[in-house]
């Protein structure tokens, strides 16, 4: 099993409804987004995929976060803009557009250096 790893970042602003403490402010964010893909076999040219290829695709789905305030997105209408839930956003939306044999193992979120969350399906 071959696994490729692809970094990428977004600044955007959120609050937390519901929760007591700082972070039921409104604050922002530059995240870190880290998107892991697996594949058990390489292509002709010996790789799993082009790196600028998974870099596009995954610079497009997050560039709908940059620069946002996430509270205001229809996707965060009824839950939480968590760093867990971004992370899962991504996950979701960037699988179903890799080739065929290639999957997402995982998509990690930083929101400070210090603190992450990853989604992944087990």
């Amino acid at each position: 099993m071959y696994e490729l790893k692809v970094s990428s970042e977004f600044a955007a602003a959120h609050f937390l409804r519901g929760y007591q403490g700082k972070c039921e402010n409104v604050h922002g964010h530059n995240w870190k987004v880290e998107v892991r893909l697996r594949c058990g076999k390489l292509d002709k040219l010996g790789m799993v995929m082009d790196f600028r290829k998974i870099r596009a695709l995954v610079s497009e789905v997050i560039e709908r976060f940059d620069h946002k305030f996430l509270n205001e997105m229809k996707e965060f209408e009824k839950i939480n803009p968590t760093t867990e839930n971004v992370s899962r956003m991504i996950y979701e939306e960037v699988g179903p557009q890799l080739p065929p044999g290639i999957t997402v193992s995982q998509v990690s979120c930083w929101e400070s250096d210090r603190c992450a969350a990853s989604y992944f399906e087990g």
